[in-house]
């Protein structure tokens, strides 16, 4: 193995590996590789360009090289090779750019609606895949993604990040450990700022065909982390979500921010004109494809859900109890454990728990930032608490850049070092991705249908008390 290249033993492993789920698609590298992983973006929006973009041109210059750029708006795409800095042949034929440039892997970052067609076609002409979250947006997708995968041998990575966080990643060290004993139900609860919140309505995340709602484009990174930490895969969903805040709950609303004549009395106006890399790769490039970055909070068609509440039963009997707000003062979240022996609990960005004083408008852009500051003097704190006995705190350091650390982390894995030690499992495939996402299409089932909607009924997937 140590004798192949990288793009040898990529060819390789897809036959070897012909015919099954992957269950840690990172590890595909073999050491010592003599030549660059040739890489191909499809999307070059602000994820695309940013985190699955610069970074890695930045990070891993003698490990990767950028050979094609696909997107349908040609603007974005000049754009996206000045950001990155990068001199390679774009495309908005995405056929075309696998036959001239035969990339190693297609990092998709396109709609979420969009992201099995890229996904298949990828794989179907020979390219392994990394995809952004969700995976895609109902069932049907992705059960053609599950064939594709099995049908081509070449495999799917999923970029859930939040996995390799810090804080996240010392909850799964205790939870493995039983600190709280034979874990029993889970609740979790997750804030949006009327920042971040927001920003989402005024993109094409407000529109359900577009995005599948924020149960998907949000909260599949909660459902991954659910999965990963309880360690066995959901059996059924029974949710409650409703439209009450932003779309046409009010009184006046206008095209987008910039042309709207309620500025002086709309809390929620965004200047984007302020901001030189949105008008640079969104405002100049409206004109390509007519798509609009500040939109109005308020316009009609916004068809998706602003508050969410999902009940999940666990095929090892754990019970958990999720909730979603997408216009809170605030931004964080909190969770605890429940188990036989104690409990375990954590949160994050809860105002009155932290004597760290943030911005509320500037906590999304620091949290998705590429820093890798650790500074050891400030720590996230988990609780942890036996039944008799009294609590401790571990401590944490804390990341507020990068996903909490969990960014650079998730790369390194990819690009660096992909056959590192992973004994908690961070690395996620297409099982990972479809149990992620299925929750959420169930939660989406069981608020139209009002009923309990069981995994087993969206894909041919079997439900296992104990991953594999």
């Amino acid at each position: 193995m140590n004798s192949l290249n990288r793009r040898q033993f990529l060819n390789a492993a897809g036959a070897i590996t012909a015919g099954t789920l992957l269950t840690n698609p990172i590890q595909s590298f073999a050491a010592g590789a003599d030549s660059k992983l040739k890489l191909a973006l499809a999307g070059t929006g602000i994820r695309g360009t940013s985190f699955w973009g610069k970074a890695i041109v930045e990070r891993y210059p003698g490990e990767t090289e950028f050979v094609a750029l696909f997107d349908h708006n040609p603007g974005r795409l000049e754009y996206a090779k000045e950001y990155m800095g990068i001199d390679c042949l774009v495309f908005t034929d995405f056929e075309a750019m696998i036959n001239q440039t035969k990339p190693d892997y297609i990092i998709v970052t396109t709609v979420d609606a969009t992201h099995h067609q890229f996904i298949i076609k990828g794989l179907e002409m020979g390219c392994n895949v990394i995809t952004e979250k969700p995976m895609t947006t109902d069932e049907v997708k992705c059960q053609a993604i599950l064939d594709a995968e099995r049908r081509t041998g070449r495999k799917v990575i999923v970029g859930f990040n939040y996995r390799y966080g810090l804080q996240f990643t010392k909850l799964k060290e205790l939870l493995v450990q039983q600190e709280a004993g034979h874990l029993t139900s889970v609740d979790f609860h997750w804030y949006l700022n009327t920042y971040h919140g927001a920003s989402y309505f005024r993109r094409w995340h407000g529109e359900r065909d577009k995005g599948g709602t924020l149960l998907l484009h949000k909260a599949t990174h909660h459902f991954d982390l659910l999965n990963w930490w309880i360690d066995s895969d959901p059996m059924e969903v029974v949710a409650f979500g409703s439209l009450e805040h932003y779309g046409h709950n009010n009184a006046y609303r206008g095209a987008n921010c910039r042309s709207c004549a309620y500025t002086d009395q709309c809390k929620f106006y965004w200047d984007i004109m302020g901001e030189q890399r949105m008008v640079d790769l969104y405002v100049k490039n409206e004109k390509y494809d007519g798509y609009i970055r500040d939109n109005c909070l308020w316009r009609n068609r916004i068809d998706i859900y602003d508050k969410m509440a999902v009940q999940i039963k666990y095929a090892n009997n754990v019970q958990v109890s999720y909730s979603l707000t997408t216009y809170s003062p605030y931004e964080g979240w909190r969770i605890a454990f429940n188990g036989m022996d104690g409990r375990i609990d954590s949160w994050e960005g809860i105002p009155w728990e932290t004597a760290e004083m943030v911005s509320q408008s500037q906590l999304h852009a620091a949290e998705m930032s590429q820093n890798r500051n650790e500074h050891p003097e400030e720590y996230d704190e988990i609780m942890v608490m036996k039944n008799w006995e009294d609590y401790k705190l571990v401590k944490v350091p804390k990341v507020r850049g990068g996903h909490g650390g969990g960014d650079v982390r998730l790369q390194d894995k990819i690009f660096k070092d992909p056959n590192m030690a992973d004994p908690y499992r961070h690395s996620a495939g297409t099982r990972d991705g479809a149990m992620s996402i299925l929750i959420g299409i169930a939660a989406r089932k069981s608020i139209e249908e009002g009923r309990t909607v069981k995994i087993e009924e969206l894909t041919d997937l079997p439900v296992l008390a104990l991953r594999p």
